[in-house]
């Protein structure tokens, strides 16, 4: 028996607190985790996608040319700013609070968060003065800082489900999280449905047609307000419970190294008597091989692959998800889905954009998500996500190469259908895995901060769809852009060899702690599954 698989065989025995955790059956304490760090994830989706929902309102409102014979609309840059600021946040918000979590622990920086969401998604709403310049103004400024908030929802949620889920079904937990984001999405698209039909109820206003500055009530101000600020009520709602939440025992123990604290927290949760192995803490910490840096030989050794596999898929999937989410009511105007702007008014077209939207997260989004939940232990991460890459491709050229063919009146039904099918197989695929998998295979000193570079390379990919796409789309056309998010998607399936499987395995096990230096199970357990 080598070293290695004897020190394996050790490590199972070593913190009974760890072993607990992995084989605790399904509990009530599972449900709350998720319904907890869920929420946040709800919250991070609304506020994400809600503005996409309202830019065409913004536009009418704050850009109307009085004489013009088309509704005002927001300038390229100025479009490019609203949808893509937040993501600049969130990209910052990944790596500086991934980089926390793992220095100061979950719990502490898990709060902050939160806070930071709940803020700035009230500031978004409000604005200093009327004019157009000091409403985008500081509508971008507080997105910014929305988006840091969001940021840091992203490696924090997903680690701390990681740490507090047993084996076998930790892929379901993490997903189940992650789904949240659907139901955000879907509860933005249904607030602007309600909210836009009470304000065309209570304020009527003629077509654009017929009176083009009679068309924007000056009430409609309020509507987008009121979308924006709504986000900060689920996230004020679950912050007590956050606060709550006891440290993750692989972080008070693998981390703090405080052995005593790991195993009475948990043994609050799990309900079961667990006794405090600090002795074996301490054996663990003196073991050389174990103690690895971010940018040591040692982690480019081991982890370097994974690294790079997470990240590229994540940022190539994300370039082609943002594009499709952010610009989808562009796509069903080309297609015309929705009518011609001069056929409504302001609050009319905001309507109709957020039926659409609503539509396509009832039947397409939020379905996918839960595939994933339901499926992911059972087939695995690596099929899940090469699976949805194959056919995300698959559509995406179904889309563009008889392009023309579906801008036809009579097969408009027929590109709704393989355009929701691409946001399915988003969804039951590498949407849900890239958040998985990057808090299931790193050391847990460096977990976090592994999956905020992992989410940071995503929203990098999500930056380049915001900003590129809308160029894209007006230089070379739909046709090609869609034909170059084919190619993007192609790219995931192939950069998802780089990337193990976790399936069923402790995260111990995955990430090798607790193995010498030149422990030989480490790496061969890493193999990529083909």
């Amino acid at each position: 028996m080598s070293n290695s698989f004897n020190r394996e065989i050790m490590a199972r025995e070593q913190l009974q607190v760890l072993n607990a955790l992995d084989v605790a059956k399904t509990q009530w304490y599972h449900f709350t985790a998720i319904v907890i760090a869920g929420m946040g994830f709800f919250t991070d989706a609304y506020d994400l996608f809600c503005i996409s929902l309202v830019t065409k309102l913004l536009g009418r409102i704050y850009y109307y040319q009085p004489g013009s014979d088309t509704p005002g609309a927001l300038p390229s840059n100025v479009l490019s700013a609203v949808n893509g600021v937040a993501f600049c946040g969130t990209l910052s918000g990944q790596l500086f609070f991934g980089w926390l979590g793992d220095k100061m622990g979950r719990k502490r920086v898990y709060g902050m968060t939160l806070m930071i969401m709940v803020i700035c998604s009230i500031a978004s709403g409000l604005s200093f003065g009327k004019n157009p310049t000091a409403v985008m103004s500081t509508l971008c400024f507080f997105r910014f800082w929305l988006g840091f908030g969001i940021g840091g929802d992203y490696p924090l949620s997903a680690t701390i489900m990681s740490e507090y889920a047993n084996k076998k079904t930790r892929g379901a937990f993490i997903a189940a999280v992650f789904a949240m984001q659907g139901f955000g999405i879907l509860a933005g698209g249904m607030v602007a449905v309600i909210i836009s039909a009470a304000f065309k109820a209570q304020f009527p206003a003629p077509v654009f047609e017929v009176d083009p500055a009679g068309s924007t009530v000056p009430q409609a101000d309020y509507a987008w307000r009121i979308i924006v600020m709504f986000g900060a009520i689920p996230a004020a709602l679950t912050y007590y419970w956050r606060m709550k939440m006891p440290e993750t025992a692989r972080y008070t123990a693998l981390v703090a190294k405080n052995a005593k604290q790991a195993a009475s927290d948990m043994a609050k949760v799990l309900e079961v008597e667990l006794e405090s192995e600090q002795e074996k803490i301490e054996k663990m910490s003196q073991e050389k091989g174990n103690d690895f840096g971010l940018f040591s030989t040692q982690f480019a050794r081991r982890h370097g692959l994974h690294l790079l596999g997470t990240t590229t898929t994540w940022f190539l999937l994300d370039i082609a998800f943002y594009s499709q989410n952010l610009f989808q009511k562009d796509i069903f105007s080309a297609i015309g889905w929705i009518p011609k702007p001069q056929t409504m008014n302001a609050l009319d077209e905001l309507f109709k954009i957020a039926r659409a939207q609503t539509l396509i997260a009832l039947c397409s989004t939020v379905p996918g998500y839960w595939f994933t939940v339901a499926f992911i232990d059972r087939i695995g991460r690596f099929a899940i996500q090469l699976m949805g890459f194959f056919f995300m491709t698959v559509f995406m050229f179904a889309l563009a190469i008889p392009y023309h063919h579906w801008t036809l009146p009579d097969n408009r039904i027929g590109f709704v259908v393989i355009y929701s099918l691409t946001f399915f197989f988003a969804n039951f695929g590498p949407n849900a895995t890239t958040f998985v998998v990057p808090a299931e295979i790193f050391p847990a000193r460096l977990r976090s901060t592994c999956h905020g570079i992992s989410a940071a390379s995503g929203k990098a990919g999500a930056i380049v769809g915001a900003f590129g796409f809308l160029y894209a789309a007006d230089g070379i056309g739909v046709r090609k852009t869609l034909i170059v998010l084919g190619v993007v998607n192609f790219l995931g399936m192939i950069f998802t060899f780089l990337v193990p499987e976790s399936k069923g395995k402790s995260l111990e096990e995955m990430s090798g702690e607790g193995e010498e230096e030149n422990g030989s199970t480490a790496e061969s357990r890493q193999t990529v599954p083909v």
